[in-house]
């Protein structure tokens, strides 16, 4: 066997990640030093969907499934040469929009609830408005670009808006360094955001409910039968149970039992950190579902409403407009109702309803009883 000096190599990594391509037989043999040093090639194993490749490289460690031994080894190479190239400080030529549109699948699509709307607005509205950032490589972005963007983006919307659309933009950095391979470092760290702006104080006045209730033709003892009516009831539901829109809207005879006032609410805003919610309704708002489920059950239908969240939102906007009704949002319904409630039950059970995990974020963002309601009681 040919005596092949491996010490004599210039770098000797490369020379392992060439090999990859070639038989598993060498007419030499590797000595276990190189393999040692983070060059060995990917650990294949047979398992019942395919064939599972192990990839570790300059401390970063990845697996994946494949249906055949070709596409795993495959998978395994592309990723051992992006790890080592970002090791080395050499990233691929992808651009901004490359990048976001690949977030989008790999995260934003695979959202629930109507945030994967807003969101994919957001990121269509980035990339039409900036093309010359959106078109930059992604690991060139610099701060300086996003100060620019930032800057633009002030002179049209508030620092709130400007905060919120950088929140979401962020964690395409994170995932395009960590996993990806696209970058080694943000450009978020180097600018500035805009404070964040004070939580709101407004809460809804029955005067203001009813002048919208009366404006879309409400009859609390009669179901809806237009759309504006079912806009108006969500409102009263959203009063009487302290739920967010898009939980409201997919109320159904399937998850609601009316006899044990209790709502069964398994994909919400924060499932991923409370998982599924059991919502305690109260007398009243089982008094007024029950209104609700009959219409269902005459219409042959499994849900309570027709409308989809982005048409409440529309109608809702008419009504309050219609009414001259300043500022009041349709949240703003939500946190009236915990504040009400925050006078009959404690804060734990307050937070059970709202499904809150962080108290500090019940208290600061949706208690909004006002000093003199305060000072009254005491």
């Amino acid at each position: 066997m040919p005596i092949f000096r491996w010490a004599l190599l210039p770098n000797p990594a490369e020379y392992c990640l060439k090999l990859q391509s070639l038989p598993a037989r060498f007419p030499f043999p590797i000595p276990r030093g190189i393999w040692q040093q983070g060059f060995d090639m990917a650990y294949l194993r047979k398992v019942k969907n395919g064939w599972r490749a192990e990839v570790e490289r300059a401390g970063v460690r990845k697996t994946a499934t494949r249906p055949t031994k070709a596409e795993a080894q495959a998978w395994a190479v592309t990723e051992e040469a992006a790890i080592l190239a970002g090791a080395r400080g050499e990233f691929p030529q992808r651009t901004l929009a490359e990048a976001v549109e690949r977030y989008r699948s790999e995260v934003t699509n695979k959202k629930t609830g109507s945030t994967v709307r807003a969101d994919n607005l957001r990121f269509d509205a980035w990339l039409r408005d900036y093309p010359e950032l959106a078109n930059k490589v992604f690991h060139q972005v610099t701060g300086n670009d996003l100060a620019a963007w930032r800057d633009a983006r002030l002179q049209h919307v508030s620092g709130a808006s400007v905060l919120r659309e950088a929140q979401q933009y962020r964690p395409i950095w994170t995932l395009a360094i960590k996993q990806w391979k696209w970058a080694g470092n943000s450009p978020w760290k180097e600018i500035t955001l805009p404070a964040a702006s004070y939580a709101r104080r407004r809460v809804s006045r029955w005067m203001e409910v009813r002048r919208i209730l009366r404006s879309a033709g409400v009859s609390l003892r009669m179901a809806p039968q237009t759309a504006m009516q079912e806009t108006g009831w969500a409102m009263m539901i959203a009063l009487h149970t302290a739920m967010r829109s898009g939980e409201i809207l997919k109320l159904s005879r399937s998850t609601t039992d009316l006899k044990r006032k209790v709502y069964e609410l398994a994909h919400h805003k924060t499932e991923t950190t409370v998982g599924a919610r059991r919502v305690p309704l109260t007398t009243r708002a089982v008094r007024l579902l029950k209104i609700l489920e009959d219409q269902a059950q005459h219409d042959g239908r499994d849900t309570y409403f027709t409308i989809s969240d982005a048409s409440r939102d529309a109608l809702y906007r008419k009504l309050r407009d219609r009414c001259m009704v300043e500022g009041l949002r349709f949240h703003d319904l939500r946190a009236t109702s915990l504040t009400l409630l925050s006078k009959r039950v404690d804060v734990m059970t307050l937070a059970r309803i709202s499904g809150h995990v962080n108290i500090n974020e019940l208290f600061n963002t949706y208690y909004r009883e006002s000093p003199e309601d305060i000072a009254a009681r005491i």
